[in-house]
């Protein structure tokens, strides 16, 4: 990876007018050695960053203007690549970035599946399979020594990241039967995106709680295939996300069937011990609730843990913030961790709060 007189690493950010976008780069400016050289938008080529993110107004990549997302130029003006394109569009640009030497992190959902899951819960014919066995599956916490050095990083959807940092440490615990995970989601309205939409509007949403891509949702086989790979165990998802009247954050509360006798203490222990010393987890006492409003603006996940003897159920709970541990935090964290820097580096742990 090429460096810039001062050690520094030029990054570009695709995307750059979405939520996530301008979430990469308002904790991109925090970062002593990556610099935001490049910011790519479709629809709002043309604009500059500050006029499309009006928040982050004197940072020096406010005054970028963002450019059609061509591959060459991408190429020529950066040596890290953050895509935070539209499910569907990094898969046709990212080779082209990727075969001049650029690695690439893409935060849509174009290299977290096999190539025939695509057309079912994609909609699309994947338009560069072999890339697909060249991907690393960027979740730093279960598969961190696989992302340094890669060239591809698929960073994971946030509910999936909620889910599957929940449930898999204690499927290999062997404290749950491997069998069906139940997931019921919930998130706030910036997991839709930016556009400007009827469904996610004020008039829409506010005092509603409503279910939404029932049984279709493509976080689905994203958890299914996450606890495989950081298991061995094969089990099926039956994955529910509703969008609540909130901004930030996404709760994934996963019901397994719990082996005879589990407590709520082995289960709490068993996350405790699978992420003890993990910067980014924190994993609740017995009797503590998780609040994804304790993780907002932080790359944290708070996990929570209890068994229901009655019911024979373990019931675990993630809560992050999607812009974040879910998106862009996540994604700097992983670009860390590839650039041998050390991976805490600019992604905070104190939430914003009330």
């Amino acid at each position: 990876m090429a460096y810039l007189v001062d050690g520094s690493i030029r990054v570009a950010v695709l995307g750059a007018s979405g939520f996530s976008g301008g979430e990469l780069i308002r904790l991109l400016h925090d970062h002593p050695q990556f610099e935001v050289t490049f910011a790519g938008a479709k629809g709002s080529a043309g604009m500059t960053v500050g006029a499309s993110h009006p928040h982050l107004a004197g940072l020096p990549a406010a005054g970028l203007v963002m450019a059609e997302p061509d591959p060459e130029a991408i190429a020529a003006a950066a040596d890290l690549v953050f895509s935070a394109l539209p499910n569907g569009t990094s898969a046709a640009l990212a080779p082209a970035i990727l075969d001049a030497g650029a690695p690439v992190i893409d935060l849509a959902g174009d290299f977290r599946l096999p190539a025939e899951a695509y057309p079912s819960w994609y909609g699309f014919e994947h338009p560069a399979p072999a890339w697909l066995d060249e991907a690393v599956y960027g979740l730093p916490e279960l598969f961190r020594d696989r992302v340094p050095g890669a060239k591809l990083v698929a960073n994971p959807g946030c509910f999936a990241t909620a889910a599957i940092m929940s449930c898999a440490p204690i499927f290999a615990a062997g404290l749950v039967e491997p069998t069906v995970v139940r997931v019921d989601g919930k998130t706030g309205v910036s997991g839709a995106g930016r556009a400007a939409l009827e469904s996610t509007s004020f008039g829409a949403t506010e005092d509603s709680i409503r279910p939404y891509r029932l049984p279709a949702h493509q976080h689905t086989p994203e958890i299914e295939r996450g606890i495989e790979l950081a298991t061995g165990r094969r089990v099926r998802a039956l994955f529910v996300p509703h969008l609540v009247p909130a901004v930030r954050g996404v709760v994934t509360t996963s019901y397994l069937s719990a082996t005879t006798g589990v407590t709520t203490e082995q289960l709490t222990d068993c996350l405790a011990a699978a992420y003890d010393g993990e910067p980014f987890v924190r994993v609740l006492a017995p009797g503590a609730m998780a609040d994804a409003k304790r993780t907002r603006g932080t790359n944290l996940i708070e996990l929570q843990a209890v068994a229901d003897p009655r019911t024979g159920t373990a019931v675990v709970v993630g809560a992050v913030d999607n812009l974040v541990k879910g998106a862009a935090g996540q994604a700097i964290q992983n670009a860390n961790l590839l650039s041998g820097i050390e991976e805490r580096t600019a992604l905070p742990t104190t939430a914003v709060y009330p």
